[in-house]
């Protein structure tokens, strides 16, 4: 049986869908989108540093980098420490697209949010916060309250 809060989950891809929808209309795609995000995150980040974080292969970063870099959200300078590869750093117009992102969410969640009245939204943002807080605590502290959950089903299946 479904946990019910993962509505909290389910409201989030619906976002996140609105968010690829107008991110297609700039002509980035899913994979793009990930890539800037690890490029933002990592400033300074190589194509080989990028394979690693997002578990693809290089072919394919290789591809999305220039793609991104042809569209203006990415730029390449020389690596000083290896003169083989050369270090990414997110454009301006990089950063206007993640404005842009987070205008698309916070229409969404307003939109969502007018069907709440006043004490509902209230009541409904104190406890947000308290989950949220919470998951941030956790996760930080590397999921020690999970960790169990996982590692029974992994001796489980073995």
């Amino acid at each position: 049986m479904e946990h019910p809060a993962r509505k909290i989950t389910k409201i989030a891809r619906e976002a996140e869908h609105l968010v690829l929808l107008a991110s297609r209309a700039d002509g980035i795609g899913t994979a793009e989108i990930d890539c800037l995000h690890a490029v933002r995150h990592h400033p300074g980040v190589t194509q080989s540093e990028l394979v690693s974080m997002l578990h693809s292969d290089k072919a394919a970063i290789a591809r999305r980098t220039a793609n991104l870099e042809r569209k203006g959200y990415l730029r390449r300078e020389p690596n000083l420490s290896d003169k083989r590869s050369q270090l990414l750093y997110a454009t301006e117009q990089a950063e206007g697209l993640r404005n842009a992102k987070a205008e698309a969410e916070s229409a969404f969640y307003d939109y969502l949010m007018a069907g709440l009245d006043e004490t509902q939204q209230a009541d409904f943002l104190a406890s947000l916060d308290i989950l949220y807080r919470r998951s941030k605590t956790e996760s930080r502290a590397g999921f020690p309250h999970l960790r169990p959950v996982f590692e029974e089903g992994a001796h489980e299946k073995g």
